[in-house]
């Protein structure tokens, strides 16, 4: 049969379907939402975006910029939803997240192909299955995903970072400025001396946190670490971190401050805006307070304080192939941050790999079998076996891609021809794998 239940209407899930849909393959999507929501979601539409509004770096020197073209030439759904509503944020991709969930929701409720079922998942049904019902897992689901894997799944803490208003923000002690003036000026950067910065660091190690069983400074992602942790891990942390004032020089001053937080626009009107690398899981009041202590916003209003969460990810190297099939049960695979890759564009790049694999075996077509030259390739077979010790969540970066044969002076210059060398191999897939055409950002009415 050429029929598919997806579990989870994420990005992962969402991505997996619409590949599988423009296949041929009749997919039954379910998802909870509205009828039920995680403590992390507020919206009801699909692909939600819970922690930033950012997708990262765009810039083929860059690994998760690699990644996203190589989406893009593969016919992403998410892709082209977030290039629709993309917003200022220099050289990254940052969306208006509520008009890009609710593109994608579009799309796939839309689809021929794809019946959605906002029910909640509570058994796994016969036939082909991709599990991408995400970190925040739990109840029923939780214990079927246990009993697949006999136990292997572990878990992390994840963390989200707060939102103020732009008006409520002093321009007098900020300015608008991109890092070393790359592209646009679209971040708001707020200065501060040696002094200001010390007090901040002070307060903030000893800030009162919200109670979260389970949770200790050992037990979290280094790729979203809250504020806080990083504050208790020495006085100068932040300012090699998200406060790192390296490439910006305040307009009052004409020099580079002692450290800069950096807020990036969160909704299209330009209205919202999130204080960028601060996910944290301090009590509110305790946030108003400390965060307050930013001389530029002293007096800002906080539309969304930071939460934190628990995060749940499989030993995916001991359970997964380089489809992110169950090795035992390869009817049922996995997309998503549950496989171990962290991020979302790779959660949404897990799930492209898992729908189209799955369609060319339903097709009874051979496998694509990604390559470690590849950035969608590399993820997959580093999640699946190649890991080196215990298995630890992992964005896209160029150490996991296959290195070049040939010596290229210059870190940029050699990222730039592993890039190229990907998208020459990307091309040649997308002709030979065809049936995954979305429309263009311009064609936006027709998402």
């Amino acid at each position: 049969m050429r029929d598919v239940t997806v579990i989870g209407a994420g990005l992962a899930g969402c991505e997996a379907a619409w590949q599988l849909a423009q296949r041929g393959i009749h997919v039954s999507l379910w998802e909870m939402k509205p009828k039920k929501r995680s403590p992390a979601h507020v919206s009801d539409d699909y692909a939600e975006l819970v922690c930033s509004n950012s997708l990262r770096g765009d810039d083929l020197t860059n690994a998760v910029g690699l990644l996203k073209e190589e989406m893009r030439r593969l016919g992403s759904i998410i892709m082209a939803c977030a290039e629709k509503n993309r917003l200022p944020a220099g050289g990254a991709l940052a969306v208006d997240r509520e008009g890009f969930s609710a593109d994608v929701t579009h799309a796939i409720k839309t689809h021929p192909n794809i019946d959605t079922v906002e029910e909640e998942a509570v058994t796994l049904p016969e036939g082909r299955v991709i599990v991408a019902t995400g970190p925040l897992t739990e109840g029923p689901m939780a214990e079927v995903i246990n009993r697949l894997c006999d136990g292997e799944g572990l878990h992390f803490f994840d963390a989200v970072a707060p939102i103020v208003t732009l008006e409520s923000v002093d321009m007098n002690l900020a300015w608008f400025a991109s890092r070393y003036d790359k592209g646009t000026a679209d971040y708001v950067n707020c200065a501060m001396d040696r002094d200001e910065y010390m007090s901040f660091v002070q307060e903030l190690a000893t800030a009162q946190e919200a109670q979260l069983h389970g949770f200790d400074d050992g037990g979290v992602f280094e790729g979203c670490m809250p504020v806080e942790v990083m504050a208790r891990r020495g006085i100068d942390t932040l300012r090699y971190g998200p406060l790192k004032p390296v490439g910006l020089k305040d307009p009052r001053t004409g020099r580079e401050p002692y450290a800069v937080v950096q807020l990036r626009q969160d909704n299209s009107e330009g209205t919202l805006y999130n204080i960028v690398g601060f996910q944290t899981h301090l009590k509110f009041p305790e946030q108003k307070r400390v965060f307050s202590m930013i001389p530029a916003l002293r007096n800002a209003q906080f539309v969304r304080y930071g939460v934190m969460h628990r995060n749940t990810y499989l030993d995916s190297p001991k359970l997964l192939d380089r489809y992110y099939r169950l090795k035992d049960l390869p009817r049922v695979s996995f997309a998503g941050q549950m496989t171990g890759v962290e991020g979302y564009v790779e959660s949404a790049a897990s799930g492209m790999l898992a729908g189209i694999e799955t369609a060319r075996e339903l097709l009874e077509q051979p496998p694509v079998d990604f390559p470690q030259e590849t950035a969608i390739g590399a993820l997959a077979l580093y999640i699946s076996g190649g890991s080196v010790g215990d298995f630890q969540p992992m964005n896209i970066n160029f150490g996991i891609i296959s290195p070049l044969d040939h010596r290229v002076k210059g870190k940029r210059n050699k990222n730039a021809a592993i890039s190229q060398r990907s998208l020459d191999i990307i091309d040649e897939i997308a002709v030979k794998i065809g049936g995954s055409e979305v429309p263009s950002a311009q064609e936006g009415e027709n998402l």
